[in-house]
């Protein structure tokens, strides 16, 4: 099948990767000609486990291939798919110009059946857009050529992607009750990555649409809800390891997204909370105040190590940290919205400084960062430790999670580690000798003092509570 892909980024080069390498021929768009000539050349311009091997064996193969021409591109595939970026307005809300213009380039140069699908992220209502793009082109024209349009939004992690597209835990498609052609298509495109058990959810436009955002929606919720209860852990002397295990136990939460740390950050949670809360408050005059608290919670979380620094040293004017990890999350080098750009925002306008590492998002930083003498980049982990007043963990990469921690002990100025993530256990820090904080670990010495309790109801007032 051909298939054209209208925007190089991280879901397009993905998704456009993975739908080569089971056997279609693939054209990628973007109208950045550096980013088409890096992939065109071998290159790789994002981080992402699986993908560069992926292109490499299609592009050898002749079923991937990259362009900037539009006219190309729309010629070239029966299904098109718009995958580029919806970043937020100055309002959080999503600005649709790049999903909009994608569309017009369709409807004005089309000349046969096409069917679109819009993978990028969307609010609702984009899809009868994007169809109204389309006709409004046609039109001027003077044309009436068939086509489809259909919501199909992607379900990738950062660090997880190829997987997450090979192996599917669902594919969904919103398309209109009279779109049974395309929905046929869309069965065949993706027929190679459900052969164990149909995996694809048909839906209305809407409903796909609003499924992405309510998708990444809880994930955030889950994330702050932990975090608040870590904070409360922290302050009442509870292990939230411990509270983790608890919960996670009961078969109606499960274990997933309950690990709190120091914020979620990245190119989709932050950005996809901010577009559902302005678009239920501008496009039906709904406030959900759940996922208002959930945005506020997470903005705090991104100072809760800066509070735990200030706490532990006091004027942190010439202190110097260590810090490990600075993308989002492990295996990927984003770091839009990371918690470090919090932290080293507080560190420096405190009067730090910071040295840090990364596995590969070191060149993300010196790009914002530039040469600013504040930050230095350590060539190892152990690099960053020399002369640091403490080490901070903000991204749980593996290699971090075993360290030998005699050896940091040494290398540090003052034996402290402040952990963001969660990732030793406390006692065994404080075996070598080093001051562990973490995020509601019970990291500080001697429990703290009970709090007082009210006075105990009658059994009749506590009875038949289910939960």
């Amino acid at each position: 099948m051909k298939v054209t892909i209208i925007g190089a980024g991280y879901v397009g080069l993905v998704s456009g990767a993975c739908l080569a390498d089971v056997g279609n021929r693939v054209l990628c768009l973007d109208v950045d000609p550096d980013r088409i000539r890096v992939l065109q050349s071998g290159g790789v311009p994002i981080h992402e486990p699986g993908l560069e091997e992926l292109l490499r064996r299609n592009i050898a193969a002749g079923r991937i291939q990259f362009t900037t021409d539009s006219g190309l591109a729309v010629r070239h595939g029966t299904i098109q798919f718009i995958a580029v970026g919806t970043p937020p307005d100055e309002d959080g809300s999503a600005d649709l110009q790049y999903v909009l213009a994608a569309a017009r380039d369709i409807g004005r140069l089309m000349t046969d059946y096409k069917l679109v699908a819009n993978k990028s992220t969307v609010p609702l209502g984009t899809g009868e857009a994007v169809r109204a793009a389309i006709a409004e082109e046609l039109g001027r024209r003077g044309v009436d050529i068939r086509y489809s349009v259909v919501s199909n939004p992607e379900f990738l992690k950062e660090g997880a992607a190829v997987e997450d597209f090979t192996r599917p835990d669902r594919i969904v498609v919103g398309a209109d009750d009279d779109s049974d052609h395309a929905i046929d298509l869309m069965r065949a495109l993706y027929a190679p990555f459900q052969r164990n058990h149909e995996r694809m959810i048909v839906t209305d436009l809407r409903s796909a649409e609003l499924i992405k955002y309510a998708a990444n929606a809880m994930l955030a919720t889950r994330i702050s809800f932990m975090n608040e209860l870590a904070n409360l852990a922290d302050a009442l002397g509870a292990d939230i390891e411990m509270v983790r295990l608890g919960i996670g136990s009961d078969p109606r939460i499960g274990y997933e997204y309950l690990y709190p740390g120091c914020g979620y950050g990245g190119s989709c949670l932050p950005k996809d909370v901010k577009a559902l809360i302005r678009a239920a408050r501008s496009e039906a005059g709904v406030d959900l105040r759940i996922l208002a608290a959930v945005e506020q919670a997470n903005a705090a979380q991104k100072h809760v190590l800066t509070a735990k620094l200030r706490a532990r040293f006091g004027d942190l004017r010439g202190c110097r940290f260590a810090l490990w990890g600075l993308a989002f999350k492990p295996n990927t080098d984003d770091m839009r919205e990371a918690p470090s750009r919090t932290l080293l925002a507080d560190l420096f306008a405190c009067g730090a400084t910071v040295v840090a590492y990364d596995p590969v998002a070191m060149n993300a930083a010196r790009r914002i960062w530039g040469d600013d003498p504040r930050l230095s980049c350590a060539a190892s982990p152990l690099a960053a430790l020399d002369g640091a007043d403490a080490l901070v963990i903000l991204t749980e990469w593996k290699e971090f999670r075993s360290p030998d921690f005699d050896v940091i002990r040494q290398r540090l100025r003052q034996p402290v580690i402040v952990d963001g993530r969660n990732l030793f256990d406390p006692k065994q820090v404080r075996s070598h000798g080093i001051e562990y904080l973490a995020i509601g670990r019970r990291s500080e010495a001697g429990p703290r003092a009970p709090a007082q309790l009210p006075p105990a109801r009658p059994v009749s007032e506590t009875s038949g509570h289910d939960g």
